[in-house]
This record gives C-alpha cells, sequence and structure tokens, in this order.
C-alpha cells in the first residue's frame, strides 16, 4: 500500500509569502498556518481574522486557532504556552497526515521544531504551487490594470520634466532643483491616485542609472539619460505591473541617441519571436545579437559590469519577479499563458543607461502586450 502524498503546509503571512496569497485569495499581515488534504484547502485562523477568512477567501475550511489552543491545554495542562509547531502537530493527529511538504522559505525555526517533534517534513525543490506560472484572463486583466497604473506613474515624471528648466547641468523646477525624491514622490502619488501602490520606484540619472536596480538620488542632471522603472501593486486585485521608460531633458547627443536606439531595436526584435513554445534563452539572445551587431560589448570591469548583463525579463504577477525567467541559462521553453516583461537594458558609465520595458501574456501564436505607454523619451 502506497503512502499518502505529503500535504502542502504553509506557515507565513501574505507579504512575505505570494504562495500563500495565491493558495487561500486572503491577504493577512501576521503569518498564519494553512495546507492542503484531501484535495481542500484549510486555514488555521484567529478570532481576529477568522470572520473576515470565511467572507473574503478561498478556502474550503477555517479552522478556530483558539478552538485548537483549547484543545491543547486539555491535552496537556502543564504546558504554559503553544505556538505553531503544537498546533501543526496536533492537526497532523486529528486529520491523519502522515508527513508535510512546505515551501523553500518556509521558517527555518518552525521546521526544526516540528522535525524535533519527529514530524516528517520535506522541503520542495521545486515551485509549490507550479499554476502560478499560467495566467487566466482575469490575472492578465488584473496585471493590465496594474500597468495603468505605472502609466499614471509615467505621466506624473513626465510633467515634472517639462516643467523643469535647466539651469548649467542641473534641472531646476519652482526654483528647487529636481531630484530623483521628488520625481518619485510625484509618481507615488500619481500611483495612489490611479489605484496601485508603487514602492522602491527608480529614477536613476546620469552614472546611477547604470546599477540598474540603483533607486537613484539626488539632483538630476540635464542632458543626461534618466531610467524610470515603476512597478505597482494594483490595490484591488494584489496583481503587479511593471514597465520602464527612459527619459532625457535636454538635447541627446549622437552616442545616446544610439544607445536608446539600440535598446528599442533588441526589445522589438525579442518581441518578434516572443511566443508559448520558444525557448525562454532563444528570446534573450535576439537582445545579444542586436547589441553585438551595433557594436555594444558586455564585460565585467573592477567597478562592475557594463553593456548588457542582465536577462530579458521575467515572470510577473502576484510578485514583481516570479517565474518564468527570460535569460541566457533558461533552456526551456515559455508555456502558453505565462506572463513576461520584455526589458533589455545598455549602461555605460559616463554614458549613461537606458531601459525600455513592456509586458506580455504570451499566446500560441504571439503575445498580448499589457502595458501601453509612449516611448517618447527626449524632453525638450
Amino acid at each position: 500500500m502506497c503512502a499518502a502524498a505529503p500535504s502542502l503546509l504553509f506557515y507565513a503571512d501574505t507579504h512575505a509569502s505570494r504562495d500563500l496569497l495565491y493558495f487561500g485569495r486572503f491577504e493577512c499581515h501576521d503569518p498564519f498556518i494553512a495546507f492542503e488534504v484531501g484535495g481542500k484547502k484549510v486555514a488555521v485562523l484567529n478570532a481576529l481574522e477568522f470572520g473576515r477568512g470565511l467572507k473574503e477567501s478561498a478556502f474550503d475550511e477555517i479552522l478556530s486557532l483558539e478552538t485548537l489552543q483549547s484543545e491543547l491545554r486539555v491535552r496537556y495542562p502543564d504546558t504554559p504556552r503553544f505556538g505553531p509547531a503544537d498546533i501543526i502537530a496536533l492537526l497532523g493527529t486529528k486529520l491523519g497526515i502522515g508527513s508535510w511538504r512546505v515551501p523553500e522559505e518556509f521558517p527555518a525555526g518552525l521546521l526544526e521544531r516540528l522535525r524535533a517533534r519527529h514530524l516528517r517534513v520535506e522541503v520542495a525543490a521545486e515551485a509549490v504551487l507550479p499554476a502560478r506560472e499560467i495566467k487566466t484572463a482575469r490575472e492578465a486583466a488584473a496585471i493590465r490594470a496594474g500597468n495603468r497604473v505605472a502609466a499614471a506613474g509615467f505621466v506624473a515624471a513626465e510633467g515634472l520634466l517639462r516643467r523643469a528648466k535647466i539651469a548649467g547641468k542641473k534641472l531646476v523646477l519652482d526654483g528647487r532643483p529636481l531630484t530623483s525624491e521628488r520625481v518619485r514622490l510625484a509618481i507615488e502619488i500619481a500611483c495612489l491616485e490611479a489605484g496601485g501602490l508603487a514602492l522602491d520606484t527608480i529614477v536613476a540619472g546620469g552614472d546611477q542609472a547604470c546599477d540598474p536596480h540603483c533607486r537613484g538620488q539626488g539632483p538630476l542632471r540635464a542632458n543626461a539619460l534618466i531610467i524610470v522603472d515603476i512597478f505597482p501593486r494594483h490595490t484591488a486585485s494584489g496583481y503587479h505591473g511593471d514597465m520602464t521608460r527612459t527619459y532625457l531633458k535636454g538635447r541627446a547627443s549622437a552616442e545616446q541617441r544610439a544607445l536608446v536606439e539600440a535598446v528599442a531595436a533588441a526589445q522589438k526584435a525579442a518581441r518578434r519571436v516572443l511566443r508559448a513554445g520558444v525557448i525562454s534563452a532563444a528570446v534573450h539572445q535576439e537582445c545579444v545579437n542586436v547589441f553585438a551587431a551595433r557594436g555594444y560589448e558586455t564585460k565585467a570591469t573592477p567597478k562592475g559590469s557594463v553593456g548588457f548583463f542582465h536577462g530579458t525579463g521575467h515572470g510577473l504577477g502576484l510578485a514583481v519577479h516570479e517565474a518564468p525567467r527570460v535569460s541566457a541559462p533558461v533552456q526551456e521553453p515559455l508555456k502558453q499563458g505565462a506572463v513576461v516583461t520584455v526589458e533589455p537594458g545598455l549602461y555605460y558609465p559616463g554614458l549613461g543607461g537606458c531601459r525600455i520595458e513592456d509586458v506580455a501574456w504570451l499566446t500560441e501564436t504571439g503575445h498580448q502586450l499589457l502595458s501601453k505607454h509612449p516611448y517618447a523619451w527626449e524632453i525638450g
């Protein structure tokens, strides 16, 4: 007789675990137990969350934490308090669960406590909810809504850049230097008003933009490339948008125009082959080919890498970065229904950085764009 498969087990808050949010479709800022048994999704919630869970979640059953704690106090009257390991052990006994399977990010301390109680717990080597990679039409619509929020942020940023005046090498607005921080604040306010929350937005000019995840700080300079990367969370659905545009206030040099044109051409080349079934690395190689043909070298230097040194894209959904990856090491076909970003970039200190990013929902014959905003980048 075959042993029963391990039951999937979570203990996290839904900010820390997007898998748990996907599993129960229930946002909770405090860690809680959730698991699968007999094809049912079950959560253990305290009195604060119990009623809301009944109304809002997709769990098939919700158990009362306080009821389980009371049962433990009857069984073990000399124990002063009970933690999640005690609750999980009790559930295993009551429900006949012989073993558990947990995601890689499961708390190490709790894992040790479970194993100290001689519970069989295996850590999954792969994604515990692979279905997350394939987006439904509802999910695609939510991501599109997230990108509409991002587009509102770009409109705000462009408005500040248009109003700004050039004073020597700096940009000045309303008598004060226009800084990354001022632009970022305007973006975040616009995103809030559009129905989303933008955190860690990138507004990086000049050499700061050559570190792709540098958020940017201080005064923005005239005639310098400025990367703006906005990845807000759509408040109503929990799904993210993710778009990047590159700007310049003033007059671009021939070298800057060539850089931006190369990145735009690389993105178009990647999109021409982007569809379900194509090998991930092959999409990335289209960008590499464009850059190589135009003489843009990628290399590591003592001060960091230059050129095109990141992947072409990543999955997008309840998390900003999730499966799949569109990059050189991934020799696997992209799946129909996956949502991926397409964001090639070039970065050379002294010249600047450029990245252009859009979001695509993959179909059998191509893809649908889930992002929309103009690419006009040179603002006089």
